[in-house]
């Protein structure tokens, strides 16, 4: 890339050759000659007539010197615009009317020793009467009419950008004095000449030499002058006018060599020309992994393409707090480079341009308002966005497991920060897990899962742990395990409160392993110990151990039960609602005490009484009361740990030690 001022690159070059993006052939080596249609051939005729802007002008054109745009620069944009609305009511005069076409152009010239800017082009002009009722009011605009005047042609598309007076006032921002030149494209008509110093008051009067279509003429405030540099004009139309319809001149160079893409018909467009456009909108080096170019009439007209990164994002990029990096165009006009408000936030990895003939042109395009049209907007390409990254998982499920490794936290961060219960469940459908009826390394969808669901079941079960082995080793998944019931792995620290927020999927209850454990509400079976009693402690054994651990273990449970669901592991802790329980403790800044810990959650301590462990605990308890409390609370801190509410095991290491010394003393 060649970088211009700012930063942004104004074109692609490649290995080999240089070839413009998307639209010229390699270009000769021989540079073309200038060419430019602005010369001083006008002169003024007869005499002049004064008017008074419109009050409402008055306080525009105070409004706009002093707030109304957040960069000044913008007047550029602004002119380029308007004359590009006068090209295209001159084309459709023609198309209509079939006259005969001439050059459609729009040509800039910059004089630095004289602080002017100057920009003229070839459209349809106005009249003495369309000068003073453009330019001295805002009420009626040329553009607002010639749109109305199309829309009640059922047939006539609409290319028009905003109102031209609005976007003609910012001149006042850079400019102490404006000149205006027009020549009408109606037949018989003179030429006028236009002049204000934006004061209240404005001058007519007819004149000589002016050729048809507009030009305009800056004279700039001395802090403003900085425009009447080549360099920094042009550093303004690579950033807003790069996708103008018709050649944008400066100072007899063509500057605006970017094709929209969004434009064309999604098949006309090749593979490279991709590579290269995104390249360009995203000021990056790799290419795009996935490719959506999205066109839309109805319900409101959208012309888009979005691009997925085939690099990782850092963490910088998840963890940054700002808004999408898609641009916002309106009829090939930029209104805004990273488009905060038309794609939700958990989108913000996607880059391209969205382009709607529907956004209405506020007096501000740095300031596009919460509109309800903005919401519609982001409501529908979100959902194509959605639709469209479900597509290619069935297309190629290797491919979008790469892209969800990389990509998942943003998913999962739309689902807690999205209120409408439907539109979670959308996003849901993108997420992936593991499976304990899956082998390990095969991911599987909540969808996958709803359609393996035996006949009557309405839950969805999951279980959060670091790895395979230690979910599938977990006391809450050995229950499970034993009636054969599927249950998704979760190995990421921010699954668990995805899920909490999601709360159910296609009318079925997600529910933790562990939480069905607690809520018998929540039990579609029952579960029964189905080892012999000789193997157990007998219920007075098991009541007489229960009241012993209580005295022990005193604040650190709040109950103490029997429990037939584990086989291989001694004890579990059960909360009521775990998953809630540890983000909780995991938001909390300070370290807690076993104590405090165990007064917020109310943890229940549920035994195997056919354990050895326990079994043996039972007898230590008389014969060998110290070891019997070393024993307990190891295995109290144990079902903690298992449980993910004790993070730092390190407090137990010297009661270890205890333990260990006291296995060996009689060796």
């Amino acid at each position: 890339y060649e970088m211009g001022e700012n930063g942004n690159p104004v074109h692609a070059v490649t290995s080999v050759t240089q070839r413009w993006y998307s639209t010229q052939q390699a270009e000769n080596v021989e540079e073309e000659p200038l060419h430019t249609i602005i010369s001083d051939t006008e002169n003024v005729q007869g005499s002049l007539s004064t008017h008074e802007f419109q009050a409402e002008t008055k306080k525009l054109l105070d409004i706009v010197a002093r707030s109304l745009y957040s960069e000044k620069e913008v007047f550029i944009r602004e002119l380029i615009s308007n004359g590009s609305d006068a090209l295209e009511k001159l084309r459709h005069k023609l198309i209509s009317g079939g006259g005969e076409t001439a050059p459609m152009e729009i040509h800039l010239k910059t004089d630095a020793s004289k602080h002017t800017f100057t920009i003229q082009d070839t459209g349809i002009g106005m009249t003495k009467e369309e000068l003073v009722a453009n330019l001295g009011t805002i009420a009626r605009s040329g553009s607002k009419a010639f749109l109305d005047a199309l829309q009640s042609k059922a047939d006539a598309s609409s290319s028009i950008i905003g109102q031209f007076g609005v976007g003609f006032y910012s001149a006042f921002m850079v400019a102490d004095k404006v000149e205006v030149f027009s020549q009408s494209a109606e037949s018989g008509t003179p030429g006028y000449k236009w002049t204000s110093d934006g004061s209240g008051v404005f001058e007519v009067a007819e004149a000589s030499g002016v050729r048809q279509g507009t030009k305009i003429v800056l004279h700039f405030k001395e802090e403003c002058s900085e425009f009447s540099s080549e360099d920094r004009v042009k550093e303004v139309i690579n950033k807003y006018s790069n996708f103008v319809t018709f050649p944008v001149f400066l100072n007899g160079r063509r500057v605006n060599t970017l094709q929209a893409l969004w434009t064309l018909d999604p098949k006309e467009v090749s593979d490279w020309q991709h590579e290269e456009f995104y390249r360009y909108v995203a000021q990056a080096y790799d290419k795009p992994r996935y490719t959506l170019h999205y066109r839309a009439d109805a319900p409101l007209n959208i012309r888009s393409i979005f691009y997925v990164p085939e690099m990782k994002p850092s963490m910088f990029d998840v963890s940054r707090e700002m808004g999408s990096s898609v641009a916002l165009y309106s009829r090939k006009v930029l209104i805004q480079t990273k488009a905060t408000d038309i794609l939700p936030k958990w989108l913000r990895f996607l880059r391209g341009v969205v382009d709607s003939e529907d956004i209405p042109l506020n007096l501000s395009r740095e300031l596009l308002q919460e509109s309800t049209l903005i919401r519609k907007l982001r409501d529908v390409l979100q959902q194509r966005v959605i639709r469209f990254l479900l597509d290619q998982s069935k297309k190629d499920a290797e491919k979008y497991t790469r892209f969800f490794e990389d990509y998942g936290l943003f998913m999962r961060e739309g689902i807690v920060t999205t209120a409408e219960q439907d539109v979670k469940e959308d996003i849901a459908k993108l997420l992936r897990f593991e499976s304990s009826a899956l082998p390990p390394g095969q991911q599987t969808s909540l969808m996958e899962y709803a359609s393996r669901m035996k006949a009557g079941t309405r839950n969805i079960y999951y279980l959060c742990a670091p790895n395979r082995h230690l979910a599938e080793h977990s006391p809450y998944f050995e229950a499970m395990k034993q009636k054969d019931m599927e249950v998704l792995f979760c190995y990421e620290q921010f699954d668990e409160l995805t899920l909490l927020h999601l709360r159910e999927f296609d009318k079925k209850k997600l529910i933790s392993a562990e939480t069905d454990i607690v809520v018998d509400h929540y039990k579609e079976e029952k579960y029964q110990d189905g080892r012999p009693a000789s193997d157990r402690l007998t219920d007075e054994q098991a009541d007489d151990l229960m009241a012993w651990m209580r005295n022990c273990l005193t604040s650190k449970v709040t109950n103490i039960k029997v429990t037939p669901r584990l086989d291989t592991h001694p004890a579990m802790i059960t909360v009521l609602e775990m998953g809630a329980a540890r983000h909780f403790l995991r938001t909390q800044q300070l370290a807690r005490s076993m104590e405090e810990r165990a007064q917020i959650l109310q943890p229940t301590l549920e035994i195997n009484t056919g354990h050895d462990l326990i079994k043996k605990l039972h007898a230590l308890k008389d014969s060998n009361a110290d070891l019997a409390q070393l024993l307990l609370e190891q295995i109290y801190d144990n079902a903690m740990i298992t449980a993910g509410l004790n993070d730092d095991p390190r407090p137990m290491i010297s009661r270890l030690n205890d333990l260990l010394t006291k296995a060996l003393e009689k060796h």
